[in-house]
Formats: structure tokens, sequence, C-alpha cells
């Protein structure tokens, strides 16, 4: 009938009756064969190669992951907002959505390595005191360097190309450690090799940048949480922004019931301890520690949220560490993110029980403060008391965190709201 129509049309000289043909074809049937509506126009977002950190590169963190941002695959959570616009540049983190079929999203961790602020300072710094000019290509002007021109040259990352570098984790830098960074910088092709060949000189520099800037991703790349480290995942950077597994800051329990504040201390103790003592044999120690170092899963289970202020000691190189005049190698790369003239903490001051006093002076008492009955409490506070006045006394820290471990055991509970153990708690006597 639609072709019989068509041809009708052709034919009719009279207006009127082209008029009566035109309605005709509004019928049912020929409703059906009209073309589609024009789809919806999905919203665009833009980043700006500004926000991202992008226009610094090689003079960032990497590029892994900037395909999710430009795909729409990582979505800032102000984007589930009708305005869909990108959050402030000047904040530190954000808390973002991750998918990898467009259909399911989990919560992640979008940070800086440090404040945009600082960041722009130490650019500043860079231009100002190699170059002599307000502005420069950073990347030009880095490679100028004597450091990353040794970098360049050398086929292993060895002690003396991090020398004088802020990050607590190269403060005492053993070859066994240096190797484990080299074979598992995830920024770049797995190679699974100690040698840099694999790594051009813009991988090398991104390298560099980000151990003398903040050296928290590097430590979520060779410690990854699928070997058992205490870490939230890596999952990428793209330019000066990190992405991670999203974690709640610690600050956000000191309100918590009791049975969640003594689960959460002595997840807390456990940490600390699997820090000093572990399979592989590197003591971890924290130089700082505050209320958004440590973070929670959604399942309940506690990470490390912060590790850049992290210190390692390898227990197997000891020997081999550099210790003594690291003060004699800084340069531009010893103080983007700190003083220049700041002081480095030997190697040799560090002492066992570092941590467990910072954290019982710092976390343990916000964390268990009123949340108990007497005499309970009043027992809780005196070990929490011991263990931070403890410094000098390892037998007494160690004696303190004991009985506090054995205080709180029973006043944790076993439920569906700590499902990183249950329902193993249930037929356990581990819990």
């Amino acid at each position: 009938m639609g072709r019989w129509i068509c041809c009708l049309c052709s034919r009719v000289a009279d207006p009127l009756m082209l008029l009566l043909v035109l309605a005709l074809s509004c019928s049912p049937f020929t409703a059906a064969t009209t073309s589609p509506s024009v789809p919806h126009v999905k919203p665009s977002y833009s980043f700006g190669r500004t926000f991202l950190g992008l226009d610094k590169c090689n003079a960032c963190i990497g590029t892994s992951i900037c395909k999710k941002f430009f795909k729409e695959e990582i979505r800032f959570d102000t984007w589930l907002s009708s305005h869909l616009k990108l959050p402030p540049s000047y904040l530190l983190s954000y808390s973002g959505n991750y998918t990898d079929d467009a259909k399911s999203w989990r919560l992640v961790d979008i940070t800086r390595l440090t404040s945009k602020y600082q960041h722009d300072r130490a650019d500043k710094r860079i231009c100002t005191s190699l170059l002599k000019t307000k502005t420069c290509s950073l990347e030009r002007a880095l490679r100028r360097t004597q450091r990353f021109q040794k970098w360049l040259r050398a086929k292993r990352l060895t002690p003396d190309l991090v020398q004088g570098l802020s990050s607590p984790m190269l403060r005492c830098p053993s070859q066994r450690l240096l190797d484990r960074i080299v074979r598992r910088y995830a920024e770049v092709p797995d190679a699974g090799s100690i040698y840099m060949d694999h790594l051009t000189d813009r991988d090398k520099l991104r390298l560099l940048y980000t151990l003398a800037v903040n050296s928290h991703p590097i430590l979520l790349q060779i410690f990854p949480d699928v070997e058992g480290w205490p870490f939230p995942r890596y999952l990428g950077s793209c330019g000066r922004l990190v992405v991670s597994a999203s974690t709640q800051p610690l600050r956000d329990f000191y309100s918590a019931a009791p049975e969640v504040a003594a689960d959460l201390a002595l997840q807390l103790l456990a940490v600390l301890r699997s820090m000093g003592t572990n399979d592989l044999n590197y003591f971890f120690y924290f130089t700082h520690v505050d209320a958004g170092t440590f973070g929670v899963f959604s399942n309940g289970h506690l990470f490390i949220r912060d590790a850049s202020t992290l210190g390692i000691i390898d227990k197997e190189e000891a020997g081999s560490q550099l210790i003594d005049g690291q003060q004699e190698h800084k340069d531009i790369f010893s103080c983007l993110t700190v003083d220049c003239q700041s002081a480095f903490v030997s190697c040799d001051s560090i002492r066992e029980k570092h941590s467990l006093v910072m954290v019982c002076q710092e976390l343990l008492p916000k964390l268990l403060k009123g949340k108990f009955l007497q005499p309970v409490q009043e027992k809780i506070d005196s070990f929490l008391q011991h263990c931070a006045s403890g410094l000098t006394d390892d037998q007494g820290v160690n004696e303190a965190i004991a009985k506090l471990a054995e205080i709180l055991k029973p006043l944790r509970s076993c439920d569906s709201r700590f499902a990183y153990r249950y329902p193993d708690c249930k037929y356990s006597d581990k819990y």
C-alpha cells in the first residue's frame, strides 16, 4: 500500500488531492515504517590537561589509566549529579567510581601525591633554580640535571642514584629493594628484569619524579595487596593523579561502636607486627602517623591508606645500605616537596617498636577512648599510656601491647559487619 501511495502522489496535480493522499499516509501501517527518533546525545566530560597534570608530563607519575578517564570509565562523584562539573583542582583527594564493563561500578580513591599548591611551588622552584626563569619546560629542565643524566646512562637502579631523595622509603636503600622497584614498576610493560633496559628516557624521568615527590604509588606497586601486603590496590596513574581502591579513613571510626573499635585496634596492631616481621625480611617503619594513614575497606578490613611516610630497612642487606653522607648529595630532586635544609633521620636510629609507640600516642587513644565500662577502660588506658611512653623500653612496649590485645579480643563481635572474617570467626579460635 505504501508503494501505491508513492505512485499516486507522483501523478496527482490537484493540491487538494495531494493533501488527501498525504493524510492517508499517516495511517497506523505507514507509521511503523517511519525513521527512528534521533538517539540521545551522551554528555561530554571535559578534563583539560591541566586538571590531570598531563601538561606537566613527563615530570609526572604516569599515563597508564588515562584512557579510563577519557572513556568515562572513571567518574568523580560529582559527575553523578546533573551539572557534571569536575571537582575543584586544589583538593588533595577525590572519591570516584570505576568500571570495567560500564554496568558494575566500584569506589576508588583519586589522589594527588601532594597538593596542587605544593606542585605549583615545586614547578616554579625547578624553573628558577635550574633555568633562572619563572616558567619553563619542566621536562627539559630536569633532563639537564646531573642526577638524571646518571639515570640515563645507568643499566641498573643503584643506591647512589636515589641517594639524597626525601622519600622515607629511600632513606636507607638496599640493592634488593631497588631491583624490586624496577622489576615491578607498573607504569611500563612488565619485563621482569632488574635492569632498566625496558625503560625509555621518559619512563626513567617519571619514575625518578615519582620517587622524589612521594613514594606512595611505588609502594603499592611493589608490595601488592594480592600478595597479602596491607595496601590498597594500585589501579594506575594519569598525569599527577593516582587511582587506587577506596578505603574510608580511620578518623571516620573514632565514634564507632565499642566492638568495631576493638576490632580495628586489633587489626592495627596486627598490621604493625606484619610490617616488622615478614617473609621477605623487610622492616617497615612510619616516620609519621595520623588519622588518614590507615583506612578501612567496606568489608571491615583495615589497610595502610597512605604509605608516603613509610620507611624500609632491608634486614638481609643491612650492612650494604647507605647510611652516612646522604646530606652531601642533595639536589633539586631532594627538595621538590620538602625544605632542602631538612635533616635526614639516620637509619640506625630507628628502633623496632618505633611505629607501635607512635600509634599508641596518636591513634589508639582516639579510637578506644571512653568506649568500654570500668574497670576494662581503665586497664586499656593504662596499657596505652605505658606503650606510648616506652620508646626506650622495647620489652615494656611488647608487654603492654600483648596485654592490650588480650583485653580487646573478647570485646569484638562476630557478625556480618565484619565481612572480611565472617562467617569464619564462628568456626575458628583465631578470632
